[in-house]
């Protein structure tokens, strides 16, 4: 009985430390924080990422304008950072009959 609790035990913390793995995982890089070059690489390497580009707004950016399909259209994203305050980041994808006010 004993053993069976140990191993229950166990168990549970492994699965906390996962998801404290995961939640650390979805953190978004903060633009103004970085360079611009340094938001370009990391879209580059990532090829889509979410980034943070004030303590309470995000938005989804990817490397290819070919990337956003369906009903939705690429525009430019242009995001703040550390040395530029209109650093083009990559793209981001919005709706094509809403115009720019609805982003994917």
């Amino acid at each position: 009985m004993q053993r069976t609790l140990s191993l229950l035990h166990a168990l549970c913390l492994g699965v906390g430390g996962l998801a404290g793995t995961a939640a650390s995982a979805q953190e978004r890089p903060f633009t103004p924080s970085l360079t611009c070059g340094a938001v370009q690489a990391l879209v580059a390497r990532q090829r889509r990422v979410v980034l943070a580009t004030s303590p309470n707004a995000y938005e989804a950016v990817h490397l290819d304008s070919g990337d956003c399909r369906n009903e939705v259209t690429a525009r430019p994203a242009f995001e703040p950072t550390l040395d530029n305050p209109y650093c083009f980041a990559g793209y981001r994808c919005v709706q094509r009959n809403n115009g720019e006010n609805s982003t994917r």
